[in-house]
C-alpha cells in the first residue's frame, strides 16, 4: 500500500510539473535597440530567454518594437494572447506597462530598471551605482595619465547613476584624478549613435584621459572603437563586452538583467511570480565587474584583490555609495 501512495504521489508531481510546462507562456518585450544590441537588450536574451528555453523546454515569445509607439502595441498584444510574465525591457517601458496593466489585470507584468506601481507590476531596479564604483576605482588604479572619462547616454537620473557611481570609485582609489563627463542626448536615440559616442571619447581623450566609461548602449561602440583606434582602453557595461574589442576592454560593469528577467519567469512558472519591487545590488550577484580571457592580462592580481576587497567593504557595508538617484546628486 505505501509503495502505491509513493507512486501515486511520484505521478501526480509529474503531471502537476507537466501542467506548468503546458501553461507556461512567457514572453519578453525589447527596447527599440533590439535584442542584439550588444549590450543590455543582448543581456536579455543570451543570459535569459536562451538559457531558459533551453533549461525549461519552454519558448519565451519575443517582440521587438521598431518604434517607441510599438512597446505598448507589443505588451497590449501579447497580453491579449494569455502570455504572462511579460518582461519590459528598460524604463521606456514606464508608461506602456502603466497603462497596459491597467487593462489586463490579471496578466502578470515585469519591468526592469523602473519603478510601475500597479497590483499586477514587478519592478526590478538595481544598485548600479555599486558595480560603477568598483570598475570606477579599477580605472583609477589603471590609469597613466590620472584621467578617466565617462560617456552616458539619455540624460537621465539613471545614467547618472552608473556616472556618479564611476566617479566614486575614481575618486576613492585616487583623490586627485581629473574625472570628465558628456552625456550624448536627451532622447532614447542617444543609446544608439555611436558616432557621437566616438566623438565624445576622442573629445574626453584630447583632454587627457585614457580610460572612459561608457554606459551608452549601442552608443558606447563607437567609444569602445575611438579607444582601440587612440590605444587607450574603454570599459563595457550592462552585458560583457569585454569581447567586443580585446586588449582595450579593460573591464564591463555587468548588470545580470538576463538573470532577473529568468528569475521572474521561472516564479510565474511555479506559481511564486510577485508584485513589487526588488532591488539587486552587488549583494545579490546582480552587478560586477568582468574578469575574463579577453582582459585577464591587463588586470594583475594584485589589482585583482583590490577590486575585490572593495567588493567585499561594499557588500558589508564598510564602504557607502552614494546613489544619485536617492536625491538627484552626486555629493558624496
Amino acid at each position: 500500500m505505501k509503495k502505491l501512495v509513493t507512486t501515486l504521489s511520484a505521478v501526480a508531481l509529474a503531471v502537476s510539473s507537466f501542467a506548468a510546462l503546458a501553461a507556461a507562456k512567457p514572453a519578453v518585450v525589447y527596447d527599440t535597440a533590439g535584442k542584439f544590441d550588444k549590450s543590455f537588450n543582448e543581456a536579455v536574451f543570451r543570459n535569459g530567454v536562451e538559457v531558459f528555453n533551453k533549461d525549461k523546454g519552454v519558448q519565451v515569445r519575443e517582440f521587438e518594437p521598431q518604434n517607441e509607439a510599438q512597446r505598448e502595441q507589443g505588451l497590449r498584444r501579447l497580453a491579449s494572447r494569455g502570455f504572462t510574465p511579460i518582461v519590459a525591457v528598460g524604463f521606456n517601458f514606464a508608461s506602456a506597462v502603466e497603462k497596459v496593466a491597467a487593462e489586463f489585470p490579471d496578466t502578470q507584468f515585469t519591468i526592469i530598471d523602473m519603478v510601475v506601481d500597479k497590483p499586477n507590476v514587478q519592478s526590478i531596479v538595481f544598485q548600479e551605482h555599486e558595480g560603477s564604483f568598483l570598475v570606477g576605482a579599477l580605472a583609477a588604479k589603471t590609469s597613466k595619465t590620472a584621467t578617466v572619462g565617462f560617456v552616458g547616454g539619455m540624460d537621465i537620473p539613471l545614467i547618472r547613476k552608473f556616472a556618479c557611481g564611476y566617479e566614486q570609485g575614481a575618486k576613492f582609489a585616487n583623490p586627485d584624478i581629473k574625472y570628465i563627463q558628456n552625456m550624448t542626448g536627451s532622447t532614447p536615440s542617444a543609446f544608439a549613435d555611436p558616432a557621437k559616442g566616438s566623438e565624445l571619447a576622442k573629445s574626453q581623450f584630447s583632454q587627457g584621459a585614457d580610460i572612459i566609461y561608457a554606459a551608452a548602449g549601442g552608443t558606447g561602440l563607437g567609444v569602445y572603437q575611438a579607444a582601440k583606434d587612440a590605444g587607450n582602453y574603454a570599459i563595457g557595461v550592462d552585458s560583457n563586452q569585454n569581447f567586443v574589442q580585446p586588449g582595450t576592454m579593460l573591464t564591463s560593469m555587468v548588470k545580470r538583467v538576463g538573470v532577473a528577467a529568468y528569475g521572474t519567469w521561472e516564479e510565474g512558472m511555479n506559481g511564486e511570480w510577485q508584485p513589487g519591487i526588488k532591488v539587486l545590488g552587488l549583494k545579490e550577484n546582480a552587478v560586477d565587474w568582468a574578469l575574463d580571457e579577453h582582459n585577464a592580462s591587463l588586470i594583475s592580481e594584485d589589482m585583482k584583490a583590490y577590486v575585490e576587497g572593495l567588493k567585499a567593504d561594499i557588500i558589508a557595508g564598510k564602504i557607502s555609495v552614494h546613489d544619485y538617484m536617492s536625491d538627484n546628486t552626486c555629493n558624496f
